[in-house]
């Protein structure tokens, strides 16, 4: 079997015999129904595939998709002329830039369809050369935009030069309003999504079909297309594993599924990370490994924002699906960018629950944040958590706690927020890459933080407390009564309390309780 990894177009494709999962009933669907739509999905999930599609659809390509769902409902096949732009390649760091890459694309469809001296403005460019092919050709015209927002994406963190992207750009997709009567299709993509009060405010009749459940499978992998077309790959991938195909089943879901983009709707699998483990027979964090930009981290710590908040937070759609507040919560912006999906609904106040889609995304993105939440910035803190995971699953409560005190002793401190929130921030990414090898519980109120950490032979509570004592720590966890749960439990438990000063910013005091068995043990 031929994987298309990295291949986004259609054409190639379907002539080199690639794989090809079939989504063209929703081209049609979209094409027969109406006229103007946005999509925004992660990185890498199969957007500029989808504009292909398109591409070839609308030029009347019928022998591309002989054997697919949409030979059985297409009767015309009419070719139409196409403008298709694709800002994905490009490095926007001046306005000079983006300006740039627009008057390419504006040259080479006036060098089709002729160009007016009088049109200056790259908006009455675009208007101009719409109207023009829509008269020389007698067929409306489609226009196809990938990655509409790359520009204001890699401007954020500087407002002067995204507010010149933004008007550049408002201005630029005004003409698919203006030029109505010439437009048989228009689609953009993107990442994120600009709210309609900045580059689409003027497209009042631009469908955004991200989150509409009708639509939540056009990009990226169901677990029926992964059966039924996947499956003797999946059996390989077992057996170069020492797996079942149950097994190795189960372990891609868990690795790669979980992608919701609305509520009660089948789980999608990312498909860039799905079609390289098939391809090479390995079990390997593939989308992560393709990067992750810096400005969502560098967001997280301008607004100050509480880590452990990021699943537990309620958001509106209307949030959810707009990045212009990012400057007071930063979950709209990595929902859109495919680090946090809709894992509930609370149809009362209509207000939607994020969390981590899988193991890949959440593992990586903690990873990612550690050098940025803890003291250290070496290879040292994979190397600490290796060895705290060791030392948990053999019950040396001593061992870990010294080394979780060395972990936060003589660091850098350079990091934005308040000190309690450096704490409380660092202390999530630690649990939380801990909780990626053995169990760990987390309860977070009021600046105090709960941890419960469980092994095949062990049970650990520990109570962290700010500008207190260890001593107040290991008392709560009495007074609580947190060890009663596990008063029939045969496993060996550890009351852990520590205190951090926010003044030295390190852990100040901490002791540890080994309760007797009740067991003999």
């Amino acid at each position: 079997m031929k994987y298309p990894i990295g291949i986004q177009n259609f054409e190639k494709i379907r002539k080199e015999g690639f794989e090809y999962i079939d989504k063209t009933a929703f081209v049609y669907k979209l094409a027969d129904e109406g006229n103007y739509y946005f999509l925004s999905r992660p990185r890498r999930f199969g957007k500029s595939l989808l504009l292909s599609t398109f591409e070839a659809y609308f030029r009347g390509e019928r022998d591309l998709f002989e054997g697919l769902a949409i030979s059985e409902l297409e009767q015309h096949w009419d070719r139409f002329p196409i403008f298709h732009l694709d800002l994905n390649t490009e490095k926007y760091d001046t306005l000079e830039a983006l300006e740039s890459k627009l008057n390419l694309a504006l040259s080479g469809w006036e060098a089709k369809y002729g160009s007016n001296p009088n049109e200056r403005s790259l908006s009455t460019r675009f208007e101009g050369v719409i109207g023009r092919a829509f008269e020389q050709e007698g067929k409306r015209v489609v226009i196809l935009v990938d990655e509409y927002d790359k520009p204001m994406l890699q401007a954020i963190g500087n407002e002067a030069l995204q507010e010149a992207y933004r008007s550049t750009l408002k201005a630029f997709y005004g003409a698919l309003k203006s030029c109505d009567r010439c437009i048989r299709f228009a689609f953009l993509t993107g990442v994120t999504k600009f709210g309609k009060v900045s580059v689409f405010s003027d497209l009042n009749n631009l469908i955004d079909i991200s989150l509409d459940r009708r639509y939540v499978s056009i990009c990226g992998i169901t677990e029926s297309e992964l059966q039924g077309q996947f499956d003797g790959s999946v059996e390989a991938l077992g057996e170069a594993n020492g797996m079942s195909k149950e097994e190795c089943y189960a372990q891609l879901k868990h690795d790669y599924d979980g992608y919701h983009f609305d509520v009660n709707t089948e789980g999608i699998y990312n498909p860039f990370s799905i079609l390289n483990t098939l391809a090479s027979q390995q079990f390997r964090d593939y989308w992560f490994e393709t990067g992750t930009p810096t400005f969502l981290v560098r967001q997280l710590q301008k607004t100050n924002y509480r880590l452990s908040d990021m699943t537990e937070e309620r958001l509106s759609a209307d949030t959810l699906n707009s990045i212009d507040i990012m400057e007071e919560t930063p979950l709209p912006l990595l929902f859109q960018s495919g680090y946090l999906t809709i894992t509930g609904y609370d149809p009362r106040f209509r207000l939607y629950r994020l969390g981590f889609p899988n193991r890949e995304v959440k593992e990586g993105f903690i990873k990612y944040l550690v050098p940025f939440y803890t003291p250290k910035t070496d290879n040292k803190s994979r190397f600490s958590i290796e060895q705290f995971v060791s030392e948990v699953e053999q019950g040396r409560a001593e061992n870990f706690m010294q080394r979780m005190e060395a972990f936060f002793a003589g660091g850098d401190y350079a990091l934005m927020g308040d000190k309690e929130l450096y704490f409380q921030n660092a202390m999530y990414v630690f649990f939380t890459l801990l909780g990626l090898y053995v169990e760990v519980e987390r309860h977070t109120t009021d600046g105090r933080m709960d941890m419960l950490v469980q092994t095949k032979d062990y049970i650990y509570i520990i109570e962290l407390k700010i500008d207190q004592t260890a001593d107040i720590a290991l008392q709560q966890i009495d007074d609580k009564g947190y060890a009663k749960p596990f008063a029939t439990d045969p496993r060996q438990l550890f009351k852990i309390g520590l205190n951090f000063s926010t003044e030295r910013r390190c852990i100040d005091g901490w002791k540890v309780e080994k309760e007797v068995s009740r067991f003999g043990a």
